[in-house]
């Protein structure tokens, strides 16, 4: 049976102490929360991230050893032979899409930021195949600055811990942010896509065994007996 707790009745401040000590102890029980794209320039990370819509991260991994050496610019992606990309990056799903939003965005790299990926928010939502999401991911983990990543677990589990209602990516990261200070929402965004693809899954939340079970208004959606529940967890690498 879930629990009565809603944003109705609860407060704003204590949802904001909720929310807080929820992360502190998603930060305990996930100390080494990463961005699980493999990358070493943000131009990398820029294209893993392209590459992971509708694709997991290990499957995304598995495709850029050989993609990153064959185009190590921004030059070299925007020259690229269409069809030789689209065989490399098959295997990830909506390649033509994918290759057409890398192609497009290494174009304007190159032609309005002189071949280096921009640092600005405001900048990288310009280029093509690149929104919000994309734009926190490459922010947060590529230049240190905070960015919060909604992605459909982030979604999930925000809705779930009645964080906020907010079906709109960008009204959910408007409101997660005034929840939780700047400083930590890049590592916050981690914590919660690990959670959600840890124990918080979509069907059914491994309750029993979730480190959040007295803070969260959603416990009993899963199992809340720790035997069935253990069972239900997903240990990493993450999907």
């Amino acid at each position: 049976m879930l629990r009565d707790v809603s944003p109705i009745e609860e407060s704003r401040l204590a949802l904001v102490r909720r929310a807080r000590r929820m992360d502190r102890i998603l930060g305990e029980t996930y100390p080494d929360a990463h961005c699980e794209l493999d990358f070493t320039t943000p131009l990398e990370l820029l294209v893993a991230t392209i590459l992971s819509a509708q694709c997991t991260d290990k499957r995304v991994n598995t495709v850029t050893p050989t993609l990153f050496a064959k185009y190590p610019t921004a030059e070299a992606y925007a020259g690229a032979d269409r069809a030789e990309m689209e065989e490399i990056i098959r295997s990830t799903g909506f390649f033509r899409a994918k290759t057409n939003s890398i192609i497009g965005m290494a174009q304007a790299v190159c032609g309005r930021f002189g071949g280096e990926v921009p640092g600005r928010l405001k900048d990288l939502v310009t280029l093509p195949g690149v929104g919000r999401k994309t734009a926190n991911v490459v922010l947060g983990n590529a230049f240190g600055v905070p960015g919060i990543t909604v992605d459909t677990h982030f979604q999930r589990l925000t809705h779930r811990f009645r964080w906020t209602a907010e079906t709109d990516p960008v009204k959910i990261e408007h409101v997660v942010a005034g929840l939780i200070p700047k400083r930590d929402w890049t590592m916050m965004s981690h914590r919660l896509i690990w959670h959600g693809r840890r124990v918080c899954h979509s069907r059914t939340p491994a309750c029993g065994v979730c480190p959040l079970a007295a803070l969260c208004p959603s416990y009993g959606l899963g199992p809340i007996d720790p035997v069935p529940a253990a069972k239900l967890l997903r240990p990493g690498p993450f999907s």
